[in-house]
């Protein structure tokens, strides 16, 4: 089996040196260059053909974030990027996935050396599922997407059918949505079309610390939901969102008559923290049939067990299909368990949940 051809663009010597390092230990890649610059590198890339680039977003002539616009615009292919573990680095990187980068790698402020060696595991998955992903051509931000609908209602069309024939949505319910690879835009698209009186919603998306505050924000800026990073204790409210914090598992438990977001630091599930298995597991265990469940694009399995748990409890669940799917591992999974009701495009799951949750019948609803 040929070889995973990675090029290395970034300003450090020592990271540069480190990546190529790192990815030439592994049997399955290697790294067939490393630019100092984009302008090397777009130099590189016609040379060398690779399969994925690890892109450093702050760069000297041009920045990573107007090289990658260009590059999926002119010649679209796996990038992974390398961020900072700042709030100004979480912002970009969020900027840099709207674009069309696959995924990201978050590189200590200090004691660099030590700190990518400790992430070379999760840099090297992070590279295979890259190479595997499905990458598309860049086409007009949301950003600039959702200035343009604010301003005319001929650009809102697209959102406004899915609203027409839904007089009444039932609010009783909450969804939980399950994400890896791919999953930020995904759950931008889910949740853009949403009204302001839809249930709450519960998210877990793949993420490390530091970066979904900004995630969080981004998303409240392009939505009629309320959007905000969970905190433990705060009840969970129709027309509002809750993102799990990275590195942290979310839950959903009672008080009471009310549903309440619980946040903790328990160890891993799945090797991941935060976990979407612990997120489902609890709407299996606490709502029942008073949950939707949706799983997004990701790599590897999270989350798939504990769907069917929430399908066998009478929730109904919607799984993003292998087309529209940046990575199709989780989905794979879910639908392999048999945790799926409708598999669907990503671009009809949002209108296939407001259809259903406005023909519920009002004798079947749970008050929250």
């Amino acid at each position: 089996m040929a070889k995973i051809r990675v090029v290395v663009v970034d300003d450090s010597a020592l990271v540069r040196s480190l990546l190529t390092e790192i990815i030439n230990r592994q049997p399955d890649m290697t790294c067939v260059g490393a630019a100092a610059d984009p302008l090397v590198a777009r130099e590189m890339i016609r040379e060398t053909n690779p399969d994925v680039i690890t892109l450093d977003v702050e760069m000297p002539r041009m920045d990573g974030l107007e090289f990658l616009s260009r590059l999926m615009r002119l010649r679209p292919m796996p990038v992974v990027m390398v961020s900072t573990l700042t709030e100004q680095g979480a912002e970009i990187t969020l900027r840099a996935l709207e674009m069309g980068a696959v995924d990201f790698v978050a590189k200590p402020r200090i004691g660099v050396s030590a700190g990518l060696q400790e992430l070379a595991g999760d840099i090297v998955d992070k590279i295979r599922v890259a190479a595997a992903a499905h990458v598309r051509r860049l086409g007009p931000t949301p950003a600039a997407d959702s200035r343009v609908s604010n301003a005319t209602p001929a650009a809102a069309a697209p959102v406004e059918p899915v609203r027409a024939p839904l007089p009444r949505i039932s609010t009783e319910k909450i969804i939980c949505i399950g994400a890896s690879t791919g999953g930020t835009e995904a759950i931008r698209e889910v949740l853009t079309p949403l009204p302001a009186d839809s249930p709450a919603i519960v998210i877990t998306q793949h993420m490390p610390a530091g970066f979904t505050t900004s995630f969080a924000n981004r998303l409240d800026t392009l939505c009629k939901i309320r959007v905000q990073e969970a905190r433990d204790g705060q009840r969970i409210l129709p027309g509002h969102a809750y993102i799990a914090p990275g590195g942290r598992h979310l839950r959903i438990d009672r008080s009471g008559s009310n549903y309440v977001a619980v946040v903790e630091d328990t160890e891993p599930v799945n090797r991941h923290r935060p976990s979407v298995e612990v997120l489902f597991r609890s709407a299996a265990r606490v709502l029942g049939p008073n949950a939707i469940g949706i799983m997004l694009t990701g790599m590897g399995g999270d989350g798939a067990v504990a769907m069917r748990e929430m399908k066998d409890a009478g929730s109904y669940n919607y799984v993003q299909d292998e087309a529209s799917c940046v990575v199709f591992g989780m989905p794979r999974m879910a639908i392999q368990h048999g945790a799926a009701h409708e598999v669907l495009p990503l671009g009809q799951i949002a209108p296939a949940v407001l259809t259903r949750l406005s023909s519920i019948p009002s004798g079947v609803r749970h008050r929250i």
